[in-house]
């Protein structure tokens, strides 16, 4: 899959962009050198960079206000869809709605509950008989490190239970849903397939009850500094650089699906609609469970709040190479007076947020039952991701740990991980066998 995009004639007239398609050697004067010419670039429409703002920090502080106002009330505010309407097609225009208004969502019943239950239940079997508690060296990377697992995350791929998971219909079938919410096609250009994922592969928490976990900071993952500073993003945020914010879209992938990353411990190789996990136990809300700012136009909000003059000009908001991208009550205030954590789910259902929201993970001290979870996301077919299949193949008929985690390698000698002979279509496709 190719992309050839034509540039707009009114793009054409605005000053260009400086722009690096591999990390810069000197972080700090490629800040210095872009947000200038960003700010110009936005000049140049006619428009000031502060006018800008002041558009997406209206749109936002209403969102906010309807959150909070929501939560007074009692009312959820994550959506919630039944798997059966997902798969019958019967899931409502005010349901569709919700969804792209909120970015979020709660597939009930996504697998049965018994399913689910065996799932982790095959996942403890397959990591007992290899002896991985008595060779787990601690965490691969800082991020998931600062969890204090012992281990809560396992760095563990290849799995039956996690195989069929991802090759699953009633997972395609989602996982298509999902990706039917982006615009993914426009110009001329399809820049993805929503109707085929590429399997991208990631690990499993298993957190046990009375654990203490100190949980996760909000953030977002969809990129650090190559947000601005590679061509490819530049177009894809091009309405926040070009006066025309009014158009800009969380929902179209434009520009998204082809472009490079710069590489970090955290970063994620493939371009995901959304990011999810399935539930394997019942979770109650107040475990230690994901919390999300369920606003997908934050990311206008994220993008801009660094060229405002109270932020220092070699500075980012806190942005930088190797680390998640953070969002902190300093920079983002407002966006975190939303912060909605998911509802009570049980297994079986799964999780899902846009993969450009804010999101995070509340500690918890003496877990109440266990908290355990498959990440599986949406990343549908495109440039990127047929990119990191190729890696994703030779993980998979390795047993190696994935090239976007740390080179732990545990199930490289384990006879009993899922066998290519037992791939389905949907999983020779997600993996570009065929």
């Amino acid at each position: 899959m190719t992309l050839t995009v034509p540039e707009t004639p009114r793009t054409a007239q605005l000053p260009p962009l400086p722009h690096w398609e591999s990390t810069p050697d000197d972080l700090k004067a490629a800040i210095r050198e872009i947000k200038p010419a960003i700010r110009a670039r936005i000049a140049a429409s006619g428009r000031t960079v502060e006018e800008v703002f002041a558009v997406v920090e209206a749109r936002i502080a209403t969102a906010v206000a309807q959150i909070e106002t929501a939560k007074t009330r009692g009312e959820e505010i994550w959506p919630v869809i039944d798997y059966a309407d997902i798969a019958a097609g019967t899931v409502s225009a005010e349901q569709l709605a919700e969804l792209r208004r909120r970015g979020c969502l709660i597939v009930r019943g996504h697998f049965p509950r018994e399913q689910a239950l065996a799932w982790d239940a095959g996942i403890v079997d397959y990591v007992e008989s290899n002896q991985f508690f008595e060779n787990y060296r601690g965490p691969g990377d800082d991020f998931f490190g600062s969890v204090g697992s012992k281990p809560e995350i396992y760095p563990i791929y290849w799995s039956p239970a996690q195989m069929e998971a991802r090759q699953s219909d009633r997972m395609a079938d989602v996982q298509a849903f999902l990706n039917a919410q982006w615009t993914s096609e426009s110009d001329g250009v399809q820049w993805f397939d929503p109707n085929r994922d590429s399997l991208y592969p990631d690990r499993i928490r298993r957190r046990p009850p009375g654990a203490d976990s100190g949980g996760l900071g909000t953030h977002l993952d969809p990129g650090t500094l190559d947000l601005w500073m590679t061509e490819a993003y530049q177009k894809a945020f091009r309405h926040l650089f070009d006066g025309t914010v009014e158009s800009y879209d969380p929902w179209d992938a434009a520009h998204r699906t082809a472009g490079p990353q710069y590489p970090g411990s955290t970063m994620c190789s493939a371009f995901r609609t959304f990011q999810g996990w399935t539930a394997l136990s019942d979770m109650a809300n107040d475990q230690g469970v994901l919390h999300t700012v369920p606003i997908p136009e934050a990311m206008a909000y994220l993008m801009l709040r660094p060229l405002l003059a109270d932020v220092p000009e070699d500075n980012m908001c806190g942005v930088t190479t190797n680390r998640v991208f953070p969002a902190t009550q300093k920079w983002h205030s407002l966006l975190l007076r939303a912060v909605t954590p998911i509802p009570d789910v049980q297994a079986g259902d799964s999780v899902w947020w846009h993969a450009d929201m804010i999101h995070g993970v509340d500690p918890v001290k003496d877990q109440q039952g266990w908290g355990n979870v498959m990440y599986i996301p949406a990343a549908p077919w495109c440039p990127r991701n047929e990119t990191y299949a190729a890696s994703v193949r030779d993980a998979f008929l390795t047993g190696s740990s994935p090239t976007d985690f740390p080179a732990e390698h545990y199930e490289r000698t384990w006879d009993n991980r899922f066998p290519a002979d037992r791939l389905n279509d949907t999983g020779r496709r997600g993996l570009g066998l065929d």
